[in-house]
């Protein structure tokens, strides 16, 4: 019975973050069509209203676009109950003409932008800096007894070193999961403050207009739900392992959610986020995946009943002749996808975090959003918002319907065909250009709705081009399969092909791109054409970059996140050359205090390494030199003990071996030394061998360099030892010094 509640409480625990990401992806979309659309106006019927709900589409096809105001304003003409700001300021319109008019909706637009964008940089700043998110605690490190004894120790310690400071509710936070995931712990990453910062964060930065998008930080906001939900089980709270486990899951529910695609939000977390991805793992992510489509279903975000984001109905096959344009595309997908990669990591590099920048990240929201207003106001396509470009860019035009998606349906193409063309190349440039210093702004930012809408402008452009082609030249032998059908070609099927390729060409996904675009879509019909142009942009833009951009700012971060997937040319190396000697040890065979313990632990943090550890040694009676392996203490578990009897400074702190692993109260984080006592009066506070691993992964001097990466990459260790030949301790190798190592292997080869 007991093994049957055990098995099922993951299920529930899945169902749970399924559902609550499904509500906050719901809360965050509505939000932020509204917050969108007050840039152009508000509602009379309702200030809460976005102008969609405001203003009911009346076209067949309209489900997710938004007419998009003109320049004067006239927002009246398409509807009375929409009133733009420029009706607001109607009198001063009046009296200023039309030009007046086009500037009060030009200042407006880009003033509530800037208010939108800074709210959002200022709560990722000030709610999220890693700085705040403290795991010293006061009683452990600075405990009162030490304060008196210590002044002279304060005056000679060396200072800690200046930090680099992370905004958790930044970016996308894919790399940080991916590094999470693969062993390592950030503290506050996955919390509830993280948590809220970024979800309301994401809703206003996506709401200013800037180039950057929401799905990606969903499988942040994803994992942040799963790791609270999993912290009120006893079995997820006290197993990292199994708590990676839910996060696995969640990650595949944020995608879900994103594109309302649940089995390409599996393959996701498979293929690009996940590093322990057993088919237990793979059941729990679909069934998280799917309870969160089918929630995000019925709360219905959008308003149109449908899951799917961008459903296309082309009612036509693709040609032989078209691979050759597919190819095309596929092959600008992977150099833009390569390039941009490149010009955002050396713009971060050189620029934001090398320049007066660094240290005035609002000023550098503000102005990216500025030139985004001004910029994108003037052009329909920059100016609308980024999902709803790519629809239109996706959708079929359909002769004697009255929705021109925009003016991008080219019907006549000898007219109609090189101003849509040269509409939409603006767009593009407009949009990749910013789109490369946007993304690592301290704003919540995704990547792939930017992406997907480049690589569709491209895609489209190269569409309408054919098309103009096969309207010019009929009776070409090119277009023979066509049998002289005008509308046998088809530039969404263009675009959707040219989204999946650039963005296959950023982020190097492959199979979990395709399915993904396949849901998105609601097709099967074109597998193939986006299949070969996913294959084809991966292999141009590993040959360019062989970094995408995760694995780029992973880089820039300086997360110790170890690739898998990399294989290494050892040549004659040993371990002997990876192994740190210098590490500073506990001897369980002398006398340890509290206080000393403390001095050591300080040393540890002011070093840097607050996320290391002490391997503890002895000597034994009878063996004249080397030092023989009794276990290895954290610093968080050191710190943990040393909190509890903080106020004991003078006395004396053992460390025995033999003692069983067990589970219990010790472990709490708000356990006191008063408490503890009077709960159980049986246990040592001093008897640190609680907090020690007692069977740390050890590997001997003589082994091999691969074996090492093994027990890094399938176990998830974040620390090795090195005993010699006879079992005596001779260092270690931590994660972070073996990622330090490999680097320079790379540079020798």
């Amino acid at each position: 019975m007991r093994n049957q509640i055990d098995r099922t409480l993951g299920w529930i625990v899945v169902t749970i973050v399924g559902f609550l990401t499904a509500v906050i992806a719901f809360l965050i979309v509505r939000s932020e069509q509204w917050l969108f659309d007050s840039k152009e106006g508000f509602c009379r019927n309702g200030w809460w209203k976005a102008k969609r709900s405001c203003c009911p589409s009346q076209g067949e096809d309209d489900f997710i676009t938004r007419a998009a105001l003109s320049l004067t304003g006239a927002a009246d003409e398409v509807c009375d109950a929409w009133r733009t700001w420029a009706d607001v300021f109607g009198p001063a319109v009046k009296r200023g003409g039309q030009g007046n008019a086009e500037m009060v909706q030009y200042v407006a637009y880009t003033c509530v932008a800037l208010v939108l964008a800074l709210l959002s940089a200022f709560l990722t700043i000030h709610l999220t800096a890693s700085n705040s998110f403290s795991t010293r605690k006061d009683s452990g490190v600075l405990g009162p007894s030490f304060d008196e004894e210590d002044k002279q120790h304060e005056a000679l310690a060396v200072p800690e070193p200046k930090r680099k400071v992370l905004y958790y509710a930044a970016g996308s936070g894919i790399p940080e999961i991916k590094t999470i995931l693969s062993g390592f712990v950030i503290h506050g990453y996955l919390g509830g403050r993280t948590l809220f910062t970024k979800s309301v964060g994401l809703a206003l930065s996506v709401a200013s207009g800037l180039s950057l998008g929401k799905e990606g930080p969903f499988v942040h906001i994803a994992s942040c739900v799963g790791n609270i939900v999993s912290r009120y089980f006893a079995k997820y709270e006290n197993n990292e392992g199994k708590r990676r486990e839910i996060l696995s899951a969640a990650s595949a529910a944020g995608v879900a959610v994103a594109f309302g695609a649940p089995i390409g939000g599996t393959l996701f977390s498979l293929e690009e986020v996940s590093y322990f991805f057993p088919p237990k793992v793979m059941w729990r992510s679909f069934f998280c995946a799917m309870i969160a489509a089918i929630t995000l279903r019925f709360l219905n975000p959008f308003g149109t009943g449908k899951l799917v984001l961008f459903q296309v109905t082309y009612d036509k096959d693709w040609h032989a002749y078209e691979l050759f344009f597919f190819v095309l595309l596929g092959v600008f997908g992977g150099v833009y996808g390569s390039y941009f990669s490149k010009l955002n990591y050396r713009w971060s590099r050189h620029v934001r975090n090398g320049t007066w920048l660094k240290t005035h990240p609002v000023s550098e929201v503000l102005l990216v959003t500025l030139v985004t207003a001004l910029l994108s106001f003037l052009n329909p396509y920059t100016r609308m918002g980024g999902t709803e470009l790519v629809y239109n860019l996706f959708a079929e035009c359909r002769s004697g319907s009255v929705n021109s998606h925009e003016g991008l349906c080219v019907l006549d193409p000898p007219k109609q065909a090189w101003p849509a063309i040269k509409a939409i190349a603006v767009a593009l440039l407009v949009k990749g250009a910013l789109t490369i210093v946007t993304f690592g702004i301290k704003v919540p930012a995704g990547i792939f709705i930017p992406t997907l809408g480049v690589g569709a402008c491209a895609g489209r452009i190269l569409g309408i081009l054919v098309q103009w082609m096969q309207f010019k030249y009929p009776q070409s032998s090119l277009f023979a399969s066509c049998h002289g059908d005008l509308d046998c070609v088809i530039p969404g099927l263009y675009a959707m092909v040219g989204a999946a390729a650039t963005l296959a060409g950023a982020t190097r996904t492959t199979v979990s791109l395709a399915v993904i675009m396949f849901e998105l879509t609601d097709t099967l019909t074109y597998a193939v054409p986006v299949m070969l142009s996913v294959l084809v942009a991966k292999t141009v833009a590993d040959a360019i970059e062989p970094k995408g951009i995760y694995d780029l700012v992973i880089e820039l971060s300086q997360l110790p996140y170890l690739d898998a997937k990399h294989n290494h040319v050892w040549g004659d190396l040993q371990v002997n050359d990876a192994t740190d000697r210098d590490v500073d040890i506990i001897r369980a065979d002398r006398q340890n205090t509290v206080e000393s313990l403390r001095d050591k632990l300080q040393g540890l943090v002011a070093a840097g390494y607050d996320d290391g550890g002490f391997p503890i040694v002895r000597k034994v009676d009878n063996e004249t030199e080397g030092l023989r392996l009794i276990g290895y203490i954290g610093a968080n578990e050191l710190e943990h003990a040393l909190s509890i009897v903080a106020d004991s400074a003078d006395s004396p702190v053992h460390f025995r071996t033999g003692e069983a692993y067990r589970h219990g109260d010790l472990a709490a984080s708000s356990i006191s030394f008063s408490s503890m006592t009077e709960n159980h009066p049986a246990v040592d506070p001093f008897d640190f061998s609680v907090y020690m691993d007692q069977a740390p992964l050890t590997v001997q001097s003589n082994s091999p360099l691969e074996l090492v990466q093994e027990f890094f990459v399938k176990l998830g260790a974040k620390y090795v030892i090195v005993t010699d030949a006879d079992g005596f301790y001779e260092g270690l190798i931590d994660k972070k010094a073996w990622l330090a190592f490999l680097e320079e292997l790379e540079h020798r080869s």
